[in-house]
């Protein structure tokens, strides 16, 4: 399966993968620019998490190659890579404490040392997929699967990534705060020209909506 095979800036070469001696994929190829918007699409256990989550250096590929920028993921201090491309899981696990805590914790890690939280920002970023500030105050235990999702993905903003990598992230959403997080997702797009995303849905109204590229996954490759 052979997808823009020429550099981008994430690119995966020949990546293989097998579940329980059944082979997902072979020979996947991606390459991924700036500024595009990709869906990787399939049907249910045709790996799309699991290509998610390796490029994103979570879990390793069993076979192929990631680079960004050019350079081998292996070749990465990890959190810097993982601070640039960033995955956004359907089901989140968040801390215990406020929202706020919750939003505040990354800008802890050395990764992400040159810069700092904003309340302000965190506002705003709410106030556009029409949630008051007062979500702020919120402790993460009481937080509904749909708030997770979005707290979940406002976290991945606001630290100013290359990449987002959004696994099925309105999945608990209503269409309208759906909708919102889409907008959200666009208004982080046009923050800098260096920024790319994947898409994984169900709805395939919303990939229509929302990406300019498709990679499909079948059975086996």
């Amino acid at each position: 399966m052979h997808v823009q095979s020429d550099a981008g800036l994430l690119v995966a070469r020949g990546l293989s993968c097998s579940v329980a001696g059944r082979a997902l994929w072979r020979d996947l190829e991606l390459s991924v620019r700036p500024g595009e918007r990709w869906a990787i699409t399939g049907p249910s256990g045709s790996g799309k998490t699991m290509l998610l989550r390796i490029l994103a250096g979570l879990t390793p590929p069993q076979g192929g190659e990631i680079r960004l920028d050019g350079k081998p993921i292996d070749a990465w201090w990890r959190p810097a890579y993982r601070a640039r491309v960033v995955y956004v899981a359907q089901q989140p696990a968040l801390p215990e404490g406020t929202v706020e805590a919750a939003l505040a914790a990354p800008f802890r890690f050395r990764a992400h040392q040159h810069r700092k939280y904003s309340r302000d920002t965190a506002s705003r970023c709410l106030a556009a997929v029409g949630i008051g500030a007062t979500f702020l105050d919120q402790d993460t235990d009481r937080l509904s699967g749909g708030e997770a999702q979005v707290v979940n993905l406002l976290r991945a903003v606001l630290i100013a990534p290359e990449i987002l990598l959004l696994d099925e992230p309105t999945a608990s959403l209503d269409p309208a705060r759906a909708a919102a997080v889409e907008s959200l997702v666009r208004g982080w797009m046009a923050g800098s020209d260096t920024r790319a995303c994947v898409w994984t849905s169900h709805d395939a109204a919303q990939l229509a909506r929302v990406t300019d590229h498709a990679l499909a996954l079948g059975g086996e490759a």
